[in-house]
């Protein structure tokens, strides 16, 4: 005869630790923490319920009585670096600053912890700290004239956009440092054959943009405040 079913289960609904005994040895957040500090350390693929429990120094089956899998314990660690926003000020009144604080709020915390960007889903926006920071963002809207499903939609793309952005620059960042030679000379060369392609009159197009910008590097805050400030005028009401 076939078992039961695995049912579904909210890490949030869930007892801190299960099973009798004496009192835990351990808390969620000490477990959390220490995941946090692996992953920041070496990875998100670094992180295993076994390499946790070494962290903390506990048995590995001893920490499935207070995380029972490791998509719970993805969960708590993305909630756990959402508690970084600074939401302490409240909204200011004026949607599009605030949502520009969040989004710098965002990136700094991404840039701190890189792998965090490989879990965040909508499924893991359920936790204490990820409310907090929905409730809030949502209050910074109060004052756009938009539907409640669109506002959320406006918080998805702003933090959406975020990833991308952050992504990008780390992947560069993670190339520049395999190289063996330094990140000027890798510029100079690439420079120096785009510059001949351009020559050949194939690309016209991409010649008069570069010409007009006179191949001055983009800086990466100026994009950064750009590519957002176009975002929020995307959701302006007309």
């Amino acid at each position: 005869m076939a078992g039961r079913a695995a049912e579904p289960e909210v890490i949030w609904a869930r007892p801190e630790r299960t099973g009798r005994g004496p009192r835990p040895a351990y808390s969620r957040a000490d477990i959390v923490a220490a995941a946090v500090r692996v992953a920041d350390a070496d990875g998100i693929d670094a992180v295993s319920m076994r390499r946790v429990a070494a962290e903390i120094g506990c048995g590995t089956m001893s920490l499935y009585n207070y995380v029972p899998r490791k998509e719970d314990l993805y969960e708590l660690m993305v909630d756990a670096v959402s508690a970084e926003y600074d939401l302490a000020a409240g909204p200011s009144g004026d949607w599009r600053a605030d949502m520009l604080h969040l989004a710098r709020q965002a990136r700094a915390i991404m840039r701190r912890h890189p792998w965090v960007i490989r879990l965040m889903t909508t499924g893991y926006a359920f936790g204490p700290h990820a409310l907090r920071f929905l409730e809030h963002g949502l209050a910074c809207l109060d004052g756009l004239d938009l539907p409640g499903g669109v506002k959320m939609e406006l918080l998805a793309t702003v933090n959406g956009t975020v990833m991308t952005i952050v992504a990008n620059d780390l992947a560069l960042a993670e190339r520049a440092r395999g190289l063996p030679w330094s990140e000027e000379q890798e510029q100079a060369v690439r420079g120096a054959y785009l510059r001949g392609q351009l020559a050949g009159g194939g690309y016209p197009r991409l010649a008069a943009v570069i010409t007009e910008s006179g191949a001055r590097p983009l800086d990466p805050e100026e994009v950064f405040e750009r590519t957002l400030r176009r975002v929020l005028d995307s959701f302006a009401p007309a």
